[in-house]
């Protein structure tokens, strides 16, 4: 019944070990890589905002979040975005394509205005003031479309009904004949301004402005209570920027850019190339040790940490994990705590054998031993994992966040290799051959 249950494991192990090679290989899952190793877009925000205005620290932090949150929309991730001084944020993005999209998004303050235009339509692009701002718009001095008024003189005011601050969530759709839209759900304090609103003006208009410029201004024919749509002729790249910004919110304070300038990457493509190969040298004397100390079963563990390092490459790969020089050594480490697994189970198992144990019992009895160091001291790992993590979360140290993640995924994989697959490597080559070489100290190492 045993064999049968480690042939099933096995079996289990190689459609893995088949699906993270697969992974491997797919050239639509490119390897990310980190700013310190491939260069990418540094850009240095200030707040817009008079020297003698006081800007809170909350404010800056809130700023921080969600810049960080809207650069991680366009597929950056692991960004480097933290607060420096009192009004400064510093925003790294690796490998950054679409310079100018990165920009306009992380300093664009999406300020949404539901706005009460009455019985008059605005055009799409037109400038407006509102009961919120009445100062110049970012599109009145741009010239927005040429539609800066109603009558070409100065734009006019209108009444904000509600803010994106009443947004729940924003997300793109199409409808049957392919035109794209946002369609939001509304915050209980939202919905109830909404519903009041649109009950008592059905037939007129609501014109939805962002930044101060139109971008559609449809007709009130329903009473609108949680969730609604946003119209306007959008492309797909227009709808999921306008929702991006919308579902991130505003920022508290306005960032205008100090400075940008692209950056080159830490390491040079020639010490990129001497640290894999210090890596691959440090795997293969790892392999040769276990194979000359532990013999056969080094085998079988070899075996198992190549597994390993397959199924660690498959899962960063899979998941969009951002390699950086602190996220590979996490990986490292990791391998390292997976060598460590099978060192305590091969010595548990020559410890029953010294003993008199037979084989078979010994390796039972040596898995089972083993296992509850094996689990003791990786979740301890774990325990540090989370709290690295955390810290990296909250305070912008994106190093730290991304040595944790890989850290943790690793230590993760090594107990599935250490349960799994050396457990059923060596009960299958070993325990079914246990009479045959029971009696051959050398090939077990002893």
């Amino acid at each position: 019944m045993k064999r049968r249950s480690d042939i099933v494991w096995l079996i289990l192990v190689l459609f893995i070990v088949a699906g993270a090679v697969w992974v491997i290989t797919n050239p639509n899952l490119p390897v990310r890589l980190g700013l310190d190793l491939q260069g990418g877009l540094q850009v240095l925000l200030e707040a817009d905002v008079p020297a003698e205005q006081e800007v809170t620290a909350d404010a800056m932090d809130t700023a921080r979040q969600i810049v960080d949150r809207r650069v991680n929309a366009i597929g950056v991730t692991e960004p480097l975005v933290q607060v420096e001084g009192n009004r400064r944020i510093l925003v790294e993005l690796p490998g950054i394509e679409d310079t100018q999209e990165a920009i306009s998004l992380i300093q664009e303050t999406a300020l949404l205005e539901f706005v009460d235009t009455g019985d008059t339509p605005l055009p799409a692009g037109m400038c407006i003031r509102t009961s919120l701002n009445e100062g110049p718009s970012r599109c009145e001095l741009e010239g927005a479309n040429g539609q800066n008024s109603l009558d070409g003189g100065v734009p006019p005011t209108f009444t904000t009904v509600l803010t994106g601050a009443g947004l729940r969530e924003a997300g793109v759709n199409s409808d049957q004949l392919g035109q794209y839209f946002v369609d939001f759900t509304l915050t209980d304090e939202g919905g109830v301004v909404f519903a009041e609103h649109t009950r008592a003006n059905q037939g007129k208009h609501l014109t939805i402005v962002l930044d101060k410029q139109v971008i559609s201004s449809p007709t009130i024919n329903a009473v609108i209570e949680d969730r609604g749509t946003i119209t306007g002729n959008f492309t797909l790249d227009e709808a999921q920027q306008l929702a991006t910004q919308l579902r991130f919110g505003s920022l508290p304070v306005p960032l205008r850019i100090e400075s940008t300038r692209q950056i080159g990457a830490t390491l040079g493509e020639q010490s990129i190339d001497a640290s894999i190969r210090a890596g691959a040298i440090g795997v293969v004397m790892v392999l040769l040790f276990m194979l000359i100390y532990y013999r056969l079963p080094g085998v079988l563990a070899d075996v198992a940490l190549i597994i390993y390092v397959l199924l660690s490459f498959a899962v960063f790969k899979g998941l969009g994990v951002t390699l950086t020089l602190p996220a590979i050594t996490g990986f490292l480490l990791s391998t390292g705590m997976a060598v460590d697994a099978n060192v305590l189970v091969f010595e548990r198992i020559k410890e029953e054998m010294r003993k008199g144990a037979h084989l078979q019992d010994a390796i039972d009895t040596g898995f089972s031993r083993a296992w509850s160091s094996i689990r003791d001291s990786n979740i301890a790992t774990l325990v540090i994992c989370f709290i690295l993590w955390t810290f990296g979360r909250n305070f912008g140290a994106s190093s730290v966040e991304g040595f944790a993640v890989t850290l943790a995924i690793g230590v993760f994989i090594s107990m599935f290799t250490a349960v799994f697959a050396t457990r059923t490597l060596v009960r299958l080559f070993l325990g079914r051959n246990a009479a045959r070489i029971h009696n051959q100290k050398w090939l077990l190492g002893i």
